[in-house]
């Protein structure tokens, strides 16, 4: 077993969880709408686009919620 306060370890998989979440966020949507080309109107707006919208506020509002559920729990060192 390590040294590690069990404080800390909480703390760090916190970070850990959100940092990975939040990057893994950007990777599928940079992957949707940049290389598949659903961010850009290129002629005119598609129903393709309407729905990489809907999925990018309904996925950013998911993101958020994850965030403060696991941030609002009070840290022991303050």
């Amino acid at each position: 077993m390590s040294g590690m306060e069990p404080e800390v370890r909480v703390f760090l998989k916190k970070i850990v969880s959100s940092v990975f979440l939040g990057l893994f966020w950007m990777m599928i949507n940079m992957t949707l709408g940049i290389y598949y080309g659903l961010l850009f109107f290129d002629p005119k707006i598609t129903v393709g686009n309407i729905i990489y919208y809907f999925f990018l506020a309904a996925s950013l509002l998911a993101l958020i919620w994850f965030y403060r559920r696991t941030w609002k729990s009070k840290h022991p060192h303050g």
